[in-house]
Parts: structure tokens; sequence; C-alpha cells
């Protein structure tokens, strides 16, 4: 019962945190500030983090929360959090490109077992239900269950970042015998994954695991997998400073290529 309750307060937050990013994303200006890491951060970015970190302390007192935007919470250590990264794609939101997402998860024991992506502006909701199955919630509300793609080695359909492609991932795309290469920003490309639009995302970049974690239970919940680029085996949460190492995100029937 406990699940049922956490997707439905995660869903009804995601859904609420999409509609005031857009409206700060319509306007024609809004402020966007530097971290110390030099990311961008914009008040959307913080007005989501707002809205979903309030929703889940209230909803879930007992269950600890990691959050992009609270520093104090990098260094919570705990086998069962929320990680939350309220506005993905800060860069693709300031250039008003679209594939931002919101994105929230339950992790237990190291692993994404339950989590939403919506991203506003495409008007498409992926989120796992109470058992794990991920669904696409479409604007006039129907479901679709998704399941990852049955792939074709010889004619792949790769999804890689937008913003932070390199030489290196390219040398590793190379590798496979590639039909078509799609280009999308966020967690979005963990999605297209699930819903089989795409066979295999690699990433061969830095990113923090709440960049990840929802996308990651999108896509186990149709049957994907994430596996380190280096040794090929299951990426796991709670690492120290909540930081990933290189990943590749896939169909379970990509034959995969050493690194």
């Amino acid at each position: 019962m406990e699940n049922a309750k956490i997707v439905e307060v995660i869903r009804a937050l995601a859904l609420k945190a999409g509609d005031k990013i857009m409206e700060i994303y319509q306007r024609d200006d809004f402020e966007v500030k530097t971290k110390s890491d030099d990311s961008p951060v914009t008040e959307a970015d913080e007005a989501a983090d707002a809205l979903i970190s309030a929703g889940l302390r209230a909803a879930f007192p007992d269950i600890a929360l990691v959050t992009e935007e609270q520093s104090d919470s990098h260094s919570v250590v705990a086998e069962r959090f929320f990680i939350v990264d309220p506005l993905d794609g800060t860069k693709e939101f300031v250039h008003r490109r679209g594939d931002f997402t919101v994105n929230i998860a339950l992790i237990e024991n190291g692993v994404p077992i339950l989590g939403v992506v919506f991203a506003p502006a495409k008007k498409r909701l992926f989120y796992t239900d109470q058992t794990g199955q991920t669904l696409e919630e479409k604007p006039d509300g129907s479901l679709t269950p998704l399941r990852v793609s049955t792939p074709d080695n010889e004619a792949l359909i790769v999804v890689a970042s937008k913003s932070h492609r390199d030489a290196a991932t390219d040398a590793y795309i190379n590798k496979y015998k590639v039909a078509d290469s799609a280009a999308a920003g966020s967690s979005l490309k963990f999605c297209l994954v699930a819903a089989g639009e795409a066979d295999i995302y690699p990433r061969l970049g830095r990113t923090m695991e709440w960049d990840t974690a929802a996308g990651h239970a999108v896509l186990l919940g149709a049957g994907g997998q994430v596996l380190r680029f280096e040794d090929h085996t299951p990426l796991k949460y709670g690492k120290p400073i909540y930081e990933n190492p290189f990943f590749i995100a896939l169909s379970p029937g990509v034959q995969l290529k050493e690194a």
C-alpha cells in the first residue's frame, strides 16, 4: 500500500512542479545564476525544488531526502531515500529547447525502485506504478505500459546527450552498427530507451545520481538496464557524494562492446 501512495504523491508533485516550471519558462525573462561548479541554476529549479521537497517531507517524513538544489542533503546516508532533480536539463531550459524534465525517485538498497520523469514542455509523463511497471501517461489521461525494444544489432538506434556529447562518446558509438541516432536532453534519454524509441544510451561523462535515478527507475520498469561502463555491472545508488561513473543504458538485447 505504501508504494501506491508514493507513486500517487510523486506523480502529483512532478506535475505541479512542471506547471510551475512552465509558468517561468513562458516569461520573457527569468533569473539565471551560476553555482559553485559553474553549472546554471534558475528560479525555476529553485521553485520546483521547494515544491517537491515540501510535498515529500509532508507525506513521508520518515524517508530521507536528497535533492540537487540542497547541498546539505548531499551528506545524507540512508538505505532508503528519495532523490530529486527538480529541473534536469537546465541548459535546455535556458536555451528554450524543451528537453528538460522533473525527476523524483525512491532508492532502496542501491536500486531505484520507483520513479517519475515529467517533460512539461514535451507533455510526456513517464512513471512506475506500485509494482514497478513503467507507464507513459498521455495528456488525455490514457496509460501505455512500456517495454524496451527487441534490438537489431545490425541496425541499432542510439540516443546521446545534446549538451555533453564528445569524441569519446562518438568513438564508443562507432563500435556498433547504427541505423539511426538521436540527440535528447536530460533524463528523456532513459525514457526513449524505455519506450522502445532507442536501443542504447551511452554516457561517458560526469553525472550525479539525481540526474539519473528517476530515468533509471523508468527504464528498469520497462525491462531495461543501466550498467557501469567499465565492467558492465549494474549501476547502484547511495555512492559517496552521489557521483556516478560512466554508464550505458540499454535494452538487454543489445550486444555490448568492450569499453
